[in-house]
């Protein structure tokens, strides 16, 4: 079932990171970050290309060396921070169909979370084609139950900061809730063009879990993805 459906792999890449200066190819684990997404999609039994998408020279070559290809630059256009990852995504798919490479499906594997694997990217494919779905976007337990999290006042008062919701509940009682972690989003390409996002009509979560969940924005988020690694591997 699966090998008659072409997928591109899609790790998007730019060069202005803010909270973390150049971290797509900032060493992690003795490796460029980058490299550990790269490395986990190209053992994949079901992924058909992996491209990196970046506006960064120095970023194409890192990834070049590292066995992902890069058939083109991003424009400037699409590599700043206001920039939507939906139409970095169309450009590639578009920059494919011109050359008559049509693919049917596209991941996106972001290169800020690293402790995805390819068991995790191939039992997204897998429940993809199990539920028969148009996307699938992976998610994990959130760390906080959203239930205990509340807005405070000027004066810092809190008489009405607990929800009526959770009174006189124990934690283990409260409904679980999942967080999108960033870490696989998969979709047909027409749904994508024609939704222009992944949520919708059958798509479904893939769960992940916390452990392997890490997304980093900042260097706290960098080190803290490094020691569930070396943990993780152990």
């Amino acid at each position: 079932m699966y090998r008659r459906h072409k997928i591109l792999a899609l790790i998007p890449a730019r060069s202005g990171s803010k909270g973390l200066p150049g971290k797509n190819i900032k060493i992690f684990n003795g490796k460029p970050l980058i490299a550990w997404s790269i490395k986990e999609a190209l053992s994949s039994k079901y992924l058909d290309k992996i491209v990196v998408s970046t506006d960064s020279e120095n970023i194409a070559r890192v990834s070049r060396k590292y066995g992902a290809q890069v058939p083109f630059i991003r424009p400037k256009r699409l590599a700043t921070s206001l920039a939507k990852i939906i139409d970095v995504l169309l450009h590639a798919t578009s920059y494919f169909e011109a050359k008559g490479e049509e693919y049917d499906l596209i991941m996106l594997l972001q290169p800020t979370s690293p402790l995805r694997q390819t068991c995790d990217i191939d039992k997204s494919i897998e429940l993809f084609f199990k539920k028969r779905a148009n996307a699938v976007v992976s998610v994990c337990l959130t760390e906080h139950h959203p239930w205990l999290s509340n807005t405070l006042t000027a004066g810092l008062r809190m008489e009405k900061f607990s929800r009526k919701l959770i009174k006189d509940k124990n934690r283990q009682e409260l409904p679980v809730y999942y967080r999108i972690n960033g870490a696989i989003y998969l979709a047909c390409i027409r749904y994508l063009k024609k939704r222009r996002g992944f949520l919708g009509k059958d798509a479904y979560a893939f769960i992940m879990p916390q452990e392997k969940s890490g997304d980093i924005d900042n260097k706290l988020d960098f080190e803290f993805a490094q020691f569930l690694m070396r943990k993780n591997r152990r």
